[in-house]
């Protein structure tokens, strides 16, 4: 009852902060709660007629999806990919982070932010389309130099091992700028005083990095870290999905959870089926946020989540 009270009297006294918080409540009640009704569909056989009344069929949907010959190579793209984006590229961000964070022009260290952060608005359609005009075996402007060079040609939407290297760099070059923007503000969040006095003890530029700043981001890069593993069977639909399109020589290596979701709903549109992958992908996520939040807890209480 006085919990009650105290929120009442919260919201009486911060009306104007409640109310500018309010879309942001109603956006992530109506995107993320709301559809958690539809979570039962994961276990009926579904009915167009009889919608969420559908009959009950228990787990056949998951054994359906596990026992189709195509789970475990999507599972297994998925994880591999989402673990080459999360090392790769939560390191290069942090790299570049501490780069421009040691550049000291002013102006020139703008330039840079805008130049690495650009790609960042850059659509995967316009990214696929270009990427599509310099790789094409036939017209692609790389083969064509090749072919002037009398080098041979080299057929990327024909070669599946080479993508193991494409959607990496093509992932670290959309997302670095943004990501290392992110770790930048924690770089210019630390205390100046520590690097001043170290520089007065005779620290170098290396030793100033190694032993203050990356301690002090620490925080930070757990927090990502773990922010990122929840999505560690969360393809990025658009990226894959564009970057690859229906291109059936390339599914050993590119197919992935969320675009065979997709696929399965053009194709065969069973929702029931893929609510339960969907809902496997989601229950996997936070078991696995729990326990690398639970290790990280152990170890350091302030760097974890909650």
């Amino acid at each position: 009852m006085t919990k009650r009270k105290s929120f009442l009297k919260s919201l009486k006294n911060e009306k104007y902060l409640w109310l500018m918080i309010l879309p942001a409540i109603i956006f992530v009640f109506v995107w993320n709660y709301l559809p958690m009704v539809g979570i039962t569909l994961a276990f009926k056989r579904f009915n167009y007629v009889k919608g969420i009344f559908s009959d009950w069929v228990g787990f056949d949907n998951f054994k359906f999806f596990f026992t189709s010959g195509q789970a475990w190579l999507l599972i297994k793209n998925t994880v591999i990919y989402n673990l080459l984006f999360i090392f790769i590229g939560h390191g290069m961000e942090i790299i570049i982070a501490l780069v421009i964070s040691e550049i000291s022009g002013k102006y020139f260290k703008k330039i840079c932010q805008s130049f690495i952060i650009l790609p960042y608005f850059i659509s995967w359609v316009t990214a696929a389309a270009f990427m599509y005009n310099m790789f094409n075996y036939d017209t692609g402007a790389l083969n064509s130099i090749l072919a002037q060079l009398n080098i041979e040609k080299v057929n990327i939407y024909s070669t599946p091992w080479l993508w193991y290297i494409i959607m990496p760099v093509m992932y670290v070059w959309k997302g670095i700028g943004y990501g290392s923007v992110l770790y930048l503000s924690s770089i210019m969040g630390l205390d100046q005083e520590c690097f001043e006095a170290a520089q007065i003890d005779g620290a170098n530029r290396f030793q100033r990095i190694w032993h203050i700043t990356i301690p002090g981001i620490m925080p930070t890069v757990v927090i990502m870290f773990l922010m990122s593993l929840g999505k560690i069977l969360r393809g990025n639909f658009d990226m894959f999905y564009q970057l690859v399109g229906a291109n059936s020589l390339l599914y050993e290596v590119t197919d992935i959870i969320d675009v065979y979701v997709y696929r399965s709903l053009v194709e065969n549109p069973d929702i029931g089926i893929n609510s339960a992958v969907t809902l496997f992908q989601s229950v996997i996520c936070l078991v696995m946020i729990l326990i690398a939040n639970k290790l990280v807890k152990s170890y350091e209480r302030d760097y974890s989540l909650f």
